[in-house]
């Protein structure tokens, strides 16, 4: 199995942002889960992928070309897909991917979210995607969800695709729910 996940770029203002994101990637690789993420050595995404790896895990990254040229890119991953653009990669992260984390991340984060929730309700996808909502990050986002559904603009079933976890631990039975 691949699990993509989506998180920022930069390590946020609290230590545990990296701690979580380090424990989703070791949980992943402890469970011979690929992860494929943005292909960035910084912030979350880095340590993630750093986690993985160190753990004995496969981790594929997908890079747009404008950021391996800011040397951004991780040297040491199993695999590193170069692509033209942010759009690219997105469609190739999903291409690569049986499933979708966010972790806490910026608006980068949250467009590559709402776009693989969008290819869900569309039909696009079967995949399931959650969030790891690590101390209420993600509370704001749930509780608009739900206000969109009180207020007739998402239907309760698309609503139910975005599942949440606590913490990493709680995310292969968020997948494995989302895969019932």
């Amino acid at each position: 199995m691949r699990v993509c996940v989506f998180c920022g770029a930069s390590d946020g203002g609290d230590p545990k942002y990296l701690e979580t994101a380090r424990d989703l990637g070791r949980l992943l690789a402890e469970n011979g889960i690929t992860v494929v993420y943005g292909g960035a050595s910084v912030g979350l995404m880095g340590a993630v992928a750093d986690a993985a790896l160190t753990a004995g895990g496969a981790v594929i990254g997908v890079i747009p070309r404008n950021l391996v040229d800011r040397e951004l890119a991780h040297k040491g991953l199993s695999e590193q897909h170069v692509v033209d653009n942010m759009h690219d990669r997105k469609a190739k992260m999903a291409e690569l991917s049986d499933a979708f984390v966010a972790l806490p991340g910026g608006i980068g984060t949250l467009e590559e979210l709402f776009e693989v929730w969008t290819w869900a309700y569309l039909g696009i996808h079967t995949k399931p995607l959650g969030v790891i909502n690590l101390d209420g990050f993600y509370q704001p986002l749930i509780t608009m969800a739900d206000h969109m559904v009180g207020e007739g603009f998402l239907k309760p079933a698309t609503r139910a695709l975005l599942r949440v976890a606590a913490k990493p631990a709680d995310v292969l039975d968020v997948i494995a729910l989302a895969n019932d």
